[in-house]
């Protein structure tokens, strides 16, 4: 990073630089970029760009909400819908629903973390409010915050939702439970969060769909299985606009495409190594599995990458640059890697930074809304390396595009990948290697996915 706004970077840059880990090019370099930000922002004209005359109306124009509105619909993730429960639909009359939950009446818990060290929000779309748009809201915190310390409250929630022609729960955690240097001490819902839920499902006769603000993944599995519990969105911390993002996906004003940016554990996972134990990769020898989605493959309670939609896609791989061929440097070596069958080979591998590394490989997707309503897809890129690889990740994302479809229509999405950065591994002394060999391209997730091989091989000069 150029910028460190702590102190790191002036209490060691000089002793780094005099150890030879970091050279005065690489300092000339980030104070390089530093200045031409202050110059365009006119710092040294007496003048700061004319930002020091702007104010809240500025900030806070119909635009910008909307922008805040629009990153959070494109951000929000459906994880279930049974029986298309979702969107709801609003029939003839006033509704009533039941927003309970300690995120139901939420604000500043919406922004998350370094929002919060920027300014005063000038505007909340709360859960409540943006819901009341459609009907009758009747609230219930249930809890008392998201660490849910007891279940006094849990009663009043249930007699609303009784009461409601569909109940919302909205649950999760905030900066209380996690947040940078606060770590959590295990996946599940704080406190008496689970018994809300549980009873609320229990007691219902009408939809109950669950809403999730948090950072981290939950261990979730117990809403999976529950019938009653017909719809879960994920909200992330959704920013300012939370509300009324949220109320548009639930209503059907937006269809949802937004992905998982992280795996969700089960809550024994934690359990399987050390808080101590840094390594993403498997540690056969004392048992730790790995981490993320490019090295665990154990079970998840949702995977890297998940997301649904209010249609269907299809996917096809139309081409792929085959073979691709490497020009290697005349001076440039082979890099030996380790195989699990112990195999050899006479160039398995070499340095990425040794090479210039020019090639392409053009991956063109063919991507068909199948179902009956228009909306934007997430298409995702992986790339596999050769197999056999020791310590080779199971796949890597490589690239992502959105793209918007009308039902029934395709559209062909191309994708240009370098050769070299993105079919590369880390080994284990940290050196970027580009394998020769076998490759594999996956487009998109899970049982959906579709997969293309292509050839990587090196010239030498």
């Amino acid at each position: 990073m150029d910028l460190d706004c702590g102190k790191y970077y002036p209490e060691y840059a000089t002793q780094a630089v005099r150890q030879g880990k970091v050279t005065e090019a690489e300092i000339d370099a980030s104070l390089k970029n530093l200045i031409i930000v202050l110059l365009r922002l006119g710092w040294f004209d007496g003048n700061p760009g004319g930002y020091s005359r702007l104010g809240k109306n500025d900030i806070c124009s119909p635009a910008h909400l909307e922008l805040s509105a629009e990153a959070a619909r494109q951000g929000i993730v459906l994880l279930k819908n049974d029986k298309n429960a979702l969107p709801l639909v609003v029939g003839t009359g006033k509704p009533k629903f039941a927003v309970v939950g300690p995120h139901a009446n939420s604000t500043v818990a919406m922004i998350g973390n370094y929002a919060i060290k920027s300014g005063v929000t000038c505007h909340y779309s709360k859960p409540t409010d943006a819901i009341a748009e459609y009907g009758d809201v009747i609230y219930a915190a249930g809890c008392q915050g998201v660490k849910c310390p007891n279940g006094d409250g849990i009663g009043q929630a249930v007699q609303a939702s009784k009461q409601a022609d569909a109940t919302f729960i909205f649950v999760g955690l905030d900066l209380s439970v996690e947040a940078e240097s606060l770590d959590r001490n295990d996946l599940n819902f704080p406190g008496f969060q689970k018994a809300l839920i549980t009873q609320i499902s229990e007691a219902a006769t009408k939809p109950v769909i669950v809403v999730i603000f948090s950072a981290g993944g939950i261990d979730i599995s117990f809403l999976q299985q529950d019938p009653k519990v017909q719809a879960i969105i994920w909200a992330g911390y959704p920013g300012a606009e939370g509300g009324r993002a949220i109320a548009d996906v639930i209503f059907g004003k937006h269809n949802p495409a937004g992905r998982l940016p992280i795996t969700w554990y089960p809550a024994s996972y934690i359990d399987n190594f050390p808080m101590t134990s840094m390594p993403l990769r498997p540690v056969p020898e004392s048992k730790y599995p790995g981490r993320t989605y490019k090295f665990y493959n154990g079970s998840t309670i949702y995977p890297f990458g998940y997301g649904l939609s209010y249609t269907t896609f299809r996917y096809a791989i139309r081409s792929v640059t085959n073979p691709v061929m490497v020009d290697l440097g005349k001076f440039q070596q082979c890099k030996q890697i380790q195989f699990l069958d112990g195999r050899k080979t006479d160039c398995p591998a070499t340095l990425v930074d040794e090479s210039q590394c020019m090639q392409v490989v053009t991956v063109k997707a063919m991507v068909t809304n199948t179902g009956k309503r228009d909306g934007a897809h997430v298409v995702l890129v992986y790339s596999i390396p050769p197999s056999g690889i020791a310590g080779a990740p199971i796949k890597r994302l490589v690239a992502f595009k959105r793209v918007f479809l009308v039902a029934g229509t395709s559209q062909v999405v191309p994708f240009n990948l370098n050769a070299c950065r993105d079919f590369s591994i880390i080994a284990d002394d940290a050196y970027e290697l580009l394998p020769s060999g076998q490759h594999t391209i996956i487009v998109g997730n899970g049982n959906d996915a579709v997969t293309a091989q292509f050839t990587i091989g090196f010239n030498h000069n």
